[in-house]
């Protein structure tokens, strides 16, 4: 019996024609091992709300303190990584990929940036202020909040969601 991730994953690789390699190569990576489930927020609620947003083009961007990858021991997604979005009821919704990652002192993401996030009123000043304020209450070190610690900021696309 597999879980609800297992069973997304199977009917995503398929959709995304990510097995289409030829079966005297073997199983690859992709085909075994379902990738990373996960979902934005910090909770149920901002989870679906988020997820809207990825799901209607308007969230294609994402931003993390580099910290948080430090501290959980985690790697920095890189282009091609694939993720799958859950919903605020943990359900799989859509595959995602990163098309592209760079690591970059708070003060200088860009206009740019924030909009792409799709989040609030889509302005610099006001992807500063939401967060700083996550930074703040998240960071998992003595480290704190600076204008200059670094954060890792992934754009990613849509490849499948769940219909």
């Amino acid at each position: 019996m597999s879980t609800p991730v297992e069973a997304f994953w199977e009917v995503a690789r398929f959709h995304a024609r990510l097995n289409s390699v030829p079966s005297y190569f073997g199983p690859t990576t992709l085909e075994v091992v379902p990738p990373p489930a996960w979902s934005f927020g910090d909770g149920p609620e901002e989870s679906d709300a988020l997820l809207r947003l990825v799901l209607d083009g308007t969230k294609t961007a994402t931003a993390t303190a580099l910290s948080d990858y430090d501290a959980g021991g985690q790697p920095l997604p890189e282009r091609g990584t694939m993720s799958i979005l859950l919903d605020g009821a943990g359900h799989p919704r859509a595959l995602i990929e990163s098309t592209e990652v760079t690591v970059v002192p708070f003060e200088e993401v860009t206009e740019e940036h924030a909009l792409l996030e799709g989040e609030g009123d889509r302005s610099l000043a006001g992807w500063r202020a939401q967060h700083e304020r996550l930074f703040r209450g998240t960071a998992p070190d003595d480290a704190g909040f600076t204008p200059s610690m670094p954060v890792v900021l992934e754009r990613f696309r849509v490849v499948y969601r769940a219909r």
